[in-house]
């Protein structure tokens, strides 16, 4: 995947901001048209038309009543349509599974007949095998009504917007407690992409208690739970006193942690205020100004690496990706790795993309270190602080005294499954 993307750089293709795969070619003349109105029992349902081609069908659907776009123009490859069929034969509905051995289906298939019934499009095989979609189904799962789709909802923030927001924290034992109070934290979580607990006991057992409340605890080299201090126990800077740049955590790891849970339990000294910048706001604010910054940032992948030998620490660890990582559908944002202290040596680029990727990183560089992006709150004993890894970037200022937190990181997945479990899109 890596070499396709080089090689596209490589050629000095130019184009609009983002990924964008090639345009489809112009529509064959229908062998066969099929016009379809909806029928009369369904007045709820839209009018649509269909159009049999060599090897796909084109629908066009005017806009439904719950999908937030005007008409779409689907292009359903016939195969794709045997593929995803839904009968008790092809699809397991308690589990959730396909049960039709897509190797099995003929890639050159073509349907004996079709035809649309109300708000239902029937399909008959040659094996005389029938299949049935909603209009609406389709209309949700084509390719088209996909790349017009918002896989996670969020709200981008500088620091004036989230203050304006005035983002309730959740207090601990609704947090433990009550399906509400879990479902409006992963809410402001998903939104944001920080969110806090209030009243937490301020020790490491009850600090995993709150965390394991939405995910399974990732266990890495640090372990499960870990104390944090400024004894330098680890070969990180993160174990000092000095002040930290924002920054995104595990980016030399092939896959990021997905959140950290940062809890202080005592610190008797000034300074040590934690920063937050959303990574996503200032992406977007360089897709916006130098579109062609933004793409070579989701195209040119790039090695992290942490090399500890610290005591019995002996650990060599190396991630790859770019710093930008977007859905190729709709070109949305899901994961920024960006961690100065921990890129390796720049030797995956060629030396035609070298200088430009300079010119965007430090496009980027200068959006997240504007001081209107940054968000600077002081963690207190009582107070637990969610981060999404994969988009919210964090630092601290320098300290004195002794500083103590512990935390932790959790499992993407498993979060997102508990908002999903709880009704949220995630």
């Amino acid at each position: 995947m890596w070499c396709q993307r080089l090689a596209w750089l490589l050629q000095g293709c130019q184009g609009s901001p983002g990924h964008r795969w090639p345009r489809l070619p112009r529509a064959p003349r229908p062998i066969l048209a099929v016009p379809a109105r909806c029928h009369p029992a369904a007045p709820a349902s839209p009018p649509c038309a269909w159009q049999l081609h060599q090897d796909h069908l084109a629908a066009v659907l005017p806009s439904l009543a719950e999908l937030s776009y005007g008409s779409t123009v689907m292009r359903l490859d016939f195969v794709w349509l045997r593929d995803h069929c839904r009968s008790a034969s092809c699809y397991n509905a308690k589990t959730s599974q396909r049960s039709l051995d897509t190797a099995s289906v003929d890639l050159a298939i073509q349907p004996r007949a079709v035809r649309v019934d109300g708000s239902t499009l029937f399909l008959t095989w040659p094996d005389g095998h029938v299949t049935r979609y909603g209009l609406e189904w389709l209309a949700k799962n084509s390719y088209e009504g996909q790349k017009q789709q918002v896989v996670h909802p969020r709200i981008l923030w500088n620091a004036e917007i989230y203050q304006q927001a005035q983002v309730p924290s959740i207090d601990c034992q609704r947090f433990l407690q009550t399906d509400e109070g879990l479902k409006e934290f992963l809410q402001s979580f998903l939104l944001y992409g920080i969110a806090f607990v209030e009243n937490v006991t301020p020790t490491k057992e009850h600090t995993e208690i709150v965390a394991k409340r939405i995910s399974i605890i990732r266990e890495t080299i640090y372990g499960r739970m870990w104390y944090f201090t400024s004894d330098f126990s680890r070969g990180d800077t993160a174990y000092t006193k000095l002040a930290l740049d924002r920054h995104t955590d595990t980016t030399y790891f092939q896959e990021p942690c997905g959140i950290q849970v940062f809890h202080c339990l005592k610190h008797e000294g000034t300074g040590g205020r934690t920063l937050l910048v959303d990574g996503f706001h200032a992406a977007e604010q360089v897709r916006l100004q130098a579109p062609e910054h933004f793409e070579l940032l989701a195209k040119v992948p790039l090695r992290h690496e942490y090399v500890e030998k610290v005591g019995g620490c002996h650990n060599h660890m190396i991630g790859v990706g770019p710093l930008l990582n977007v859905y190729p559908w709709n070109n949305e944002l899901y994961l920024i790795r960006y961690n100065n202290y921990d890129r390796a040596v720049i030797n995956t680029v060629p030396h035609p993309v070298v200088r430009r990727w300079y010119h965007a990183h430090r496009a980027l560089t200068a959006e997240l270190r504007r001081p209107r992006n940054e968000l600077w709150v002081k963690l207190k004993p009582g107070k637990a602080l969610f981060v999404d890894n994969w988009r919210v970037l964090h630092g601290r200022e320098a300290f004195t005294g002794y500083r103590q937190l512990c935390g932790c990181y959790l499992t993407r997945d498993d979060v997102l499954s508990t908002a999903r479990l709880l009704g949220l899109q995630a």
